[in-house]
């Protein structure tokens, strides 16, 4: 996996990181036994809840492991973007956690 830094992407949040993650949930959903991608998709969904959908807007691929039942939290829209960052880094230690 690789992730790399890019000047242009700079407004996206952790878009090296994302990028990486992104790469490794297309793997893992195509190249690993579907009983490991059901597992990795009940633990997953366990640890991120319905916040997940949060997850999925930076790592488009974590859909294809969660699969379509993903759905939007409209909070989003009244946070101030301070606690969508702090959102947004849980998320991702959550994912971390469940993937290591």
């Amino acid at each position: 996996l690789s992730g790399k830094f890019d000047q242009l992407k700079q407004s996206t949040p952790f878009s090296a990181i994302a990028n990486a993650f992104n790469e490794y949930c297309n793997i893992i959903s195509q190249n690993v036994s579907l009983n490991l991608t059901t597992v990795m998709a009940s633990k997953l969904q366990a640890a991120l809840g319905q916040e997940a959908f949060h997850l999925v807007k930076v790592i488009p691929n974590l859909r294809k492991i969660l699969g379509n039942n993903i759905e939007s939290n409209d909070l989003i829209d009244t946070q101030s973007w301070v606690d969508s960052r702090k959102r947004l880094e849980y998320l991702l230690c959550q994912f971390v956690a469940v993937i290591s």
